[in-house]
């Protein structure tokens, strides 16, 4: 190889060593991304997004954060209450980096620090409660977990925004009695519901029906009072119409004997007593006709 094709040579690989230096110097960093750069072994900056250039065989990308909030879950662990029964707990943690050389430097895997913190203060909160305040305090444990994970997580530059339970799984033994328990509830409450509204039915017919008799008993009285107001109408017409009429003896003894016949009617009895009047009717009908009576 002559010198002409070996300075060739040379410079085609110097053409090509620079545009790989320059290419790697030219860092394009996405939306939400951070670059954590070292410059000789020691951290120098964070590229955040947008177009950023490293010195060539100084700068070094020691790591590369995402800045979106992140969701982690959990797998279940065995957590003792205070009765002592062993449920199973799983959670969801949601949180998001906020400094990414604390991230980077202060913890070498947050993510399993965050797992182990995690299930230490399960263990510690639901430690201090019942099964039935562990199952019914879902809130109260989010919260509890929640404080004690931001405050630890705080120097590693990342925020906890959330944490949920997934699920709380007593023991199958536990869950059955539970069940019973709950069965027992129900049929309580359907026969107290089924006794209290038969209850009710009694105390409405009881209701309906003294109604009932007061409406009757106030329609007869109105009823009495109409009839017996009639009845006085009638008697005050009768009475003011003979008055007014004058009548004279000998019809008033005709109308006694026309409507005296009227008393033989009756089925209780067939012996009946003639009234002492009907001799001074009979008379008085025989002068009104012009006869005189056997008297004199």
């Amino acid at each position: 190889m002559d010198s002409g094709t070996l300075l060739t040579v040379l410079i085609v690989l110097l053409v090509l060593l620079v545009i790989v230096v320059v290419v790697r110097s030219i860092q394009v960093v996405p939306q939400s991304r951070a670059l954590v750069v070292e410059r000789l072994g020691k951290f120098h900056s964070v590229m955040y997004a947008g177009l950023h250039l490293l010195v060539p065989f100084v700068d070094r990308i020691a790591a590369r954060v995402d800045l979106r909030e992140q969701v982690t879950t959990f797998e279940p662990q065995p957590v003792i209450t205070a009765d002592n029964v062993v449920v199973s707990i799983d959670s969801v943690i949601y949180y998001q980096v906020n400094d990414p050389m604390a991230a980077t430097y202060e913890i070498a895997d947050y993510i399993r620090a965050i797992e182990q913190l995690t299930i230490t203060t399960l263990r510690n909160v639901i430690g201090s409660m019942d099964l039935e305040q562990t199952l019914t305090s879902r809130d109260e444990i989010n919260a509890s977990l929640r404080g004690v994970l931001d405050e630890a997580t705080g120097k590693w530059g990342i925020r906890i925004n959330r944490v949920e339970l997934k699920s709380i799984d007593p023991p199958p033994t536990i869950q059955q009695a539970m069940e019973q328990q709950l069965r027992a509830d129900r049929d309580k409450r359907a026969t107290i519901l089924q006794a209290e509204g038969v209850r009710q039915s009694q105390i409405l017919r009881a209701e309906g029906e003294k109604q009932s008799a007061i409406l009757q008993a106030q329609g007869a009285a109105e009823a009495a009072v109409t009839r017996a107001n009639g009845e006085a109408q009638a008697i005050d017409t009768v009475f003011t119409a003979i008055h007014e009429g004058r009548p004279t003896p000998d019809l008033l003894s005709y109308e006694y004997l026309r409507v005296l016949p009227n008393i033989a009617n009756g089925t209780a009895s067939k012996i009946w007593v003639l009234p002492t009047e009907l001799t001074a009717a009979l008379n008085a009908v025989t002068e009104g006709f012009g006869g005189k009576s056997d008297g004199k």
